[in-house]
């Protein structure tokens, strides 16, 4: 994410030729990440609520079976993601009308159970349910603020494989954090777009939300035929297909592991330009009223692209591109694959906005934090990308930008950039330009050599998995054979300014 005070020059762009019927097949290395993250329990079930029950059935001769926690204890939003199961996929069926702002949809989850169930939570505060089946079977539910409680006919063996039907229809609210700002289901003038950093998602669809969770997911959208519906991944079923009473429906495919809040749909007007970079799909849109400011959307992912991936590796997914609309949230969100740029407002931004959210493509997309404290492995990454782009285009040296913000006093140095706490979860200075120095002083620390392949390494060595600040540390210190504890100590955890 990235969120500016000061105004940005244009987007940028190119033609490019249709890329909208290629089917993209994943890499072994994705194919072998996915079926870990399928069959891996990234949660545990603590037990929560009235007394353990004992079921018999036909998958268990006789167990112990409790209920999923609600929450995996994150210490910032306690009640997000659940306990007892980590979900493979989500089939998320919708039709949505931009005019009456009604969505109706169906979501279909596939799970693994980490523990013998005896219900489960799902993180909704979306619209009203009108039916909820498991396995095929009706489902008793209640809903108690953010989350639905979803009891089975009978209970979930652990390592059962299980499926979560959940219909519902109405109009999605999105969710509006005095701190964090607007997110979730975003209606536009024309349609709808979805942003759900740091826990949006629930807003649109019921999902275990938390970015620990990662699973593939599969967008069949309906919608009118005089509008464009983009996902994330790639179409699957390009064009008009179907068109029935002035509806069309298509389908689009993520085939990496995805955190919930990194999904994203686009419904309205847009102009679409289509490409190749690095041998995968560039797809870019914008709303034709943003022609000024996006028209270089396309060409400027496709170069911020060849350079990130000479610097970081290679590219993580299967395609890539970029959204602009107009949508006054006054931020731009790393939607896995294909970031949206709010055009309305002054972040229009200039090829360092789409320089710092392909980054997240390697930084916070396919390299996930477990833990929303640990976001300056997001931010941090995505600024230092920033001063890098800077450096090895023309502009001033990272050493420079370090030096003029070394310089700041007061309020800049009293957030904790590792432990910033959910109020200041995006705080410019603590958690972005302060997550770029910590990479900085690292960099002066154990030299450009070391430095310069510790970045890929990160990369690769966690592609589609989720890390800990520690995790980085520990492979810092294993590259340069030195004792780094000290330096993000100071750099990290405590509030004030850093001795040089």
């Amino acid at each position: 994410m990235l969120r500016r005070r000061s105004p940005l020059a244009a987007l940028a762009s190119a033609a490019g030729f249709s890329l909208l019927a290629a089917a993209v097949i994943p890499t072994a290395a994705d194919a072998d990440a996915l079926t870990t993250r399928q069959t891996t329990a990234l949660t545990t079930g603590l037990t929560t609520g009235p007394a353990t029950a004992l079921i018999t059935g036909p998958a268990s001769a006789r167990a112990t079976f409790t209920p999923g926690s609600a929450g995996v204890g994150d210490p910032y939003f306690p009640k997000a993601g659940n306990g007892g199961y980590d979900v493979g996929h989500y089939d998320l069926n919708l039709r949505f009308d931009p005019k009456s702002r009604r969505l109706s949809a169906t979501a279909t989850i596939t799970a693994a159970a980490t523990q013998d169930l005896s219900r489960f939570d799902l993180d909704f505060s979306g619209p009203k349910i009108h039916k909820v089946e498991v396995n095929g079977r009706k489902a008793a539910y209640t809903r108690k603020g953010q989350e639905l409680i979803i009891t089975p006919k009978s209970g979930l063996p652990s390592g059962a494989t299980f499926t979560v039907e959940v219909s519902y229809a109405g109009k999605p609210k999105a969710i509006n954090d005095e701190a964090l700002g607007l997110e979730g289901w975003i209606n536009t003038k024309d349609g709808a777009v979805v942003l759900s950093e740091p826990d949006g998602a629930r807003s649109w669809f019921p999902a275990n939300d938390t970015p620990r969770d990662k699973a593939t997911f599969t967008f069949h959208v309906t919608a009118p035929v005089n509008v464009t519906v983009l996902a994330n991944g790639e179409p699957k079923n390009p064009g008009i297909v179907g068109v029935r009473n002035g509806y069309t429906t298509v389908k689009w495919e993520m085939t990496q592991p995805m955190a919930t809040y990194l999904a994203m749909v686009a419904i309205g007007k847009f102009k679409v330009t289509e490409g190749v970079v690095n041998g995968v799909p560039n797809i870019t849109a914008y709303d034709p009223a943003l022609a000024k400011q996006a028209k270089y959307l396309h060409r400027t992912t496709a170069k911020a692209i060849k350079w990130e991936s000479k610097v970081f590796g290679a590219y993580p997914f299967s395609s890539t591109g970029g959204i602009a609309d107009k949508l006054g949230v006054a931020y731009s969100l790393e939607t896995q694959g294909r970031p949206v740029y709010d055009g309305g407002s002054e972040m229009a931004g200039d090829d360092l906005v789409i320089v710092h959210e392909l980054a997240h493509q390697w930084f916070g997309d396919s390299v996930g934090v477990r833990s929303w404290k640990d976001i300056w492995l997001n931010e941090g990454f995505a600024t230092y990308a920033e001063w890098l782009y800077e450096e090895q285009h023309g502009g001033s040296s990272a050493q420079k930008t370090f030096a003029r913000d070394y310089k700041q006093k007061g309020r800049f140095w009293k957030v904790k950039t590792g432990d910033p706490g959910k109020a200041e979860l995006f705080n410019g200075d603590a958690i972005y330009t302060r997550g770029a120095m910590t990479l900085h002083a690292l960099r002066k620390k154990i030299g450009d050599e070391t430095f310069f392949k510790l970045l890929p390494a990160w990369a690769e060595e966690n592609r589609h998995g989720t890390v800990t600040t520690q995790d980085f540390v520990d492979l810092a210190e294993k590259l340069s054979g030195q004792d780094l504890d000290g330096l993000f100590d100071a750099w990290l955890y405590h509030a004030g300014k850093p001795a040089l």
